[in-house]
C-alpha cells in the first residue's frame, strides 16, 4: 500500500497517424493532470482542428489520464 501512495499521476497521448503512444508528464495530483489534459487538447484543437483533421470529425490525437493504481481512462474534457 505505501508504494501504490508514492505513485504520480501520468498523462500520455495517443498519435492516430503513426499508431504510437507518447508520454506528455507525471504529476503528483489528479487535479494538476487534468488541468494539463485540458492545455493539450486545447494545443490539439489548434494544431489538429476537429474540422478539417485527418478528413474526419474530431481530433484523432487522443489523450488519456492514468492513475497511480493504473487504471486508464481517455481524457474528453
Amino acid at each position: 500500500m505505501f508504494n501504490l501512495l508514492r505513485r504520480k499521476w501520468t498523462l500520455v497521448g495517443w498519435d492516430t497517424f503513426e499508431g504510437r503512444e507518447y508520454h506528455i508528464g507525471t504529476f503528483a495530483t489528479e487535479r494538476g493532470t487534468k488541468r494539463a489534459a485540458r492545455r493539450r487538447l486545447r494545443k490539439l484543437e489548434r494544431t489538429q482542428p476537429s474540422h478539417i483533421s485527418g478528413g474526419q470529425r474530431g481530433i484523432q490525437d487522443q489523450v488519456f489520464v492514468i492513475s497511480p493504481s493504473g487504471k486508464r481512462s481517455r481524457y474528453v474534457g
